[in-house]
């Protein structure tokens, strides 16, 4: 048996064409039994807004928020690189039928490549449920 780690070459050539020319795609993901949907992003843009979440005066905050936009940069320079990391921005994570988690706000997310088992294009979109009355 091979200990290699293995991801999906068409996966990963999505996910550098995020990387590379800010290539957006809306796209679901299976994870071990559990569901991520949501719209591909860089890994400059991921940090880039996760940092911008830091935004509060305490040093802790600001050191954070320092940290990871140099992640940003870093990443942005090392593009050349093969992709470990898919990010994705507006997810939704779906286990089972339950709604997802978390259901409100922009959710950043960052998952292993190597961790995918499949995926699909499009997300998963929340359908509001109508009742309709019949008139008798």
């Amino acid at each position: 048996m091979s200990s290699e780690v293995t991801k999906d070459s068409i996966l990963e050539f999505f996910v550098t064409a995020s990387n590379r020319h800010d290539f957006a795609l809306d796209i679901t993901l299976n994870l071990k039994g559990a569901i991520v949907s949501g719209t591909t992003i860089s890994a400059r843009e991921y940090f880039e807004q996760l940092s911008e979440s830091f935004t509060s005066d305490s040093d802790v905050s600001e050191t954070l928020s320092e940290q990871l936009s140099s992640a940003g940069e870093a990443a942005d320079a090392d593009d050349v690189g093969e992709a470990h990391f898919i990010h994705l921005k507006d997810a939704r994570i779906y286990c089972g039928d339950s709604k997802p988690t978390p259901s409100k706000g922009k959710i950043l997310w960052r998952g292993k490549l190597s961790e995918i088992d499949g995926f699909c294009l499009g997300k998963i979109s929340e359908t509001k449920k109508t009742t309709s009355k019949k008139s008798s």
